[in-house]
């Protein structure tokens, strides 16, 4: 017999639980939810990217103590996301009443809900939401072969050389903050040293590229998830002037070397065309529902 509560996230107390309930029901398709990076890297992002302020609305379902399912935010804060073990489908109805009146925070809020979420899916329609739109996010499957060179003038950095200012400088130029927010002035910098310090980041499998005055022009990060066998690639920019050379195919490249020889038997990727030219394929389907 089941004996379901809920109770309220506590961050001090719950990130390293929810962190292996996810672990244990991940699927690659993503169908109970997404994997335990996901989550963990979002909350070490928080400085520049998620606002946890609100992170006590995000909520947990357990059955004689042991998690179940889990109902969170992430960016922007009305994104809401379902973690459910198989088996216990009869709480979504809950889940999704739940969310519906407690997870708004200054907005309306979106369900993101994956390919094979049955239960929830109808559920949500069951509470007046429609899906919106979809998409597919991809995935490298390491029974395939990713194997392109990095271009001339440029070289890997060694893990033991990285210089977390420089990275700092490289993403805050790859992703396009100096149109908007000005030059790199050491903006977020602790945001790095918080990754440096999450339970299970793999900051030395990051693949940094150099150019030869020794300048960084592309980071792509890992966060190595041996228990599914799962190289989670995140995140991946090149600055500006350096684009479309090669660089990011070669960073890519050096992961699926480097995670393989691990173990890994796939990597993540994202929405971008870029991934299915050089081989990713579409593996979770994304889709976003609303209020009619």
């Amino acid at each position: 017999m089941k004996h379901i509560t809920t109770r309220q996230f506590s961050v001090l107390v719950d990130c390293g639980k929810i962190y292996q309930f996810m672990l244990d029901i991940y699927e690659r398709d993503w169908r109970n939810g997404v994997p335990a990076p996901f989550f963990e890297y979002a909350f070490s992002s928080f400085a520049y990217w998620m606002d946890i302020t609100y992170s006590y609305k995000n909520c947990i379902w357990e059955d004689d103590g042991k998690i179940v399912a889990f109902c969170f935010y992430e960016s922007p804060m009305t994104d809401i996301y379902f973690s459910l073990k198989p088996g216990y489908e009869e709480l979504a109805s809950e889940m999704i009443a739940y969310a519906d009146a407690h997870m708004s925070v200054g907005g309306e809020i979106q369900l993101i809900l994956f390919g094979g979420q049955d239960a929830l899916m109808n559920a949500a329609k069951q509470a007046g939401y429609c899906q919106k739109s979809e998409g597919w996010d991809m995935q490298f499957d390491f029974d395939d072969v990713l194997d392109y060179s990095l271009p001339e003038g440029f070289h890997f950095v060694s893990s033991d050389e990285y210089d977390m200012n420089k990275i700092n400088k490289c993403c805050w130029k790859g992703f396009d903050h100096e149109q908007n927010e000005g030059l790199w002035n050491h903006q977020y910098e602790q945001n790095n040293y918080l990754l440096e310090v999450a339970p299970h980041a793999t900051m030395d499998l990051a693949v940094i590229i150099a150019d030869e005055k020794g300048e960084y022009v592309c980071y792509a990060g890992m966060w190595w998830t041996p228990e599914n066998k799962l190289a989670y690639m995140e995140p991946l920019c090149t600055i500006p002037e350096y684009r479309h050379r090669g660089l990011a195919s070669a960073a890519l490249s050096e992961l699926y070397r480097k995670t393989k020889a691990l173990g890994a038997t796939h990597m993540t990727g994202g929405f971008n065309d870029f991934y299915k030219a050089i081989g990713y394929k579409p593996a979770e389907k994304w889709t976003y529902w609303r209020k009619q």
